[in-house]
């Protein structure tokens, strides 16, 4: 394969999560799966990937002081004790079965977000804001990145945007700093398993400054209704996306 393919790849993915948040394990992955990278190393480079484009991300977003810290940190909290429970069932679970599933339940996971995606306004939850929602829903995204890298984008954004009506631009900081930290520890567990392929992602982090950079620049001068629209038809198209490539 072409390395440009993966720097325009890199470019791309990181321009969307300038732009959003949402698109870098959700696309990346997939991505990466389609172009014949091994399933389980796929969701470790792109981990790798990820947390370099959004330490660009919280940079370029933070000088624009657009990130809601307060919101950033409850999901972590609740993200982290999901994490040391997917390290311990990535260790006990056969390799090979792993792969044979992980791009079921990738796939599962972002037609579940394209449908709520297609709800938008009409979705309505009824029960009342509470920040020990957040802390759940930290837990819930941290389980499922640690299995496809993919949650914290996705399934962040539409909450944040579409139940509890945060700011669509103020959900791109948080999306991004959480995933930041999820990925960055994430990471640590494929790390450890051998299952990243370090040459690829330094490819794909090539094309991601420029991207990171873009997005964060058009992220400002965009008008909220049209970037909350733009996410969730984002979210949307990586789902069928996925289904495609199965």
């Amino acid at each position: 394969m072409n390395p440009l393919t993966f720097v325009g790849l890199g470019f791309l993915v990181g321009f969307l999560v300038g732009l959003t948040g949402v698109g870098g394990g959700a696309l990346m992955t997939p991505s990466l799966i389609f172009l014949g990278v091994e399933p389980l190393t796929a969701v470790g480079t792109d981990l790798l990937y990820a947390t370099v484009t959004r330490i660009f991300g919280v940079f370029f977003h933070g000088r624009k002081g657009r990130i809601r810290y307060d919101i950033a940190l409850r999901l972590l909290a609740g993200s982290v004790p999901a994490i040391v429970l997917g390290g311990i069932i990535l260790r006990e679970i056969d390799r090979n079965a792993l792969n044979d599933h992980l791009t079921m339940l990738l796939g599962a996971i972002l037609v579940v977000s394209a449908v709520l995606s297609l709800l938008k306004g009409e979705f309505r939850v009824p029960v009342r804001p509470r920040w020990a929602y957040v802390y759940l829903l930290g837990f819930i995204v941290g389980l499922t990145v640690q299995f496809t890298s993919v949650g914290a984008g996705v399934i962040v954004s539409f909450t944040l945007m579409n139940v509890a009506r945060l700011d669509p631009k103020d959900v791109v900081g948080v999306t991004i700093v959480h995933g930041l930290a999820l990925s960055a520890l994430s990471f640590l567990n494929y790390a450890g398993m051998r299952s990243v392929d370090h040459s690829l992602a330094g490819v794909l982090i090539a094309g991601t400054v420029l991207g990171v950079y873009l997005g964060t620049h058009v992220n400002t001068q965009v008008d909220k209704e049209k970037l909350k629209r733009a996410m969730n038809v984002i979210i949307l198209l990586i789902g069928i996306f996925t289904l495609l490539g199965r």
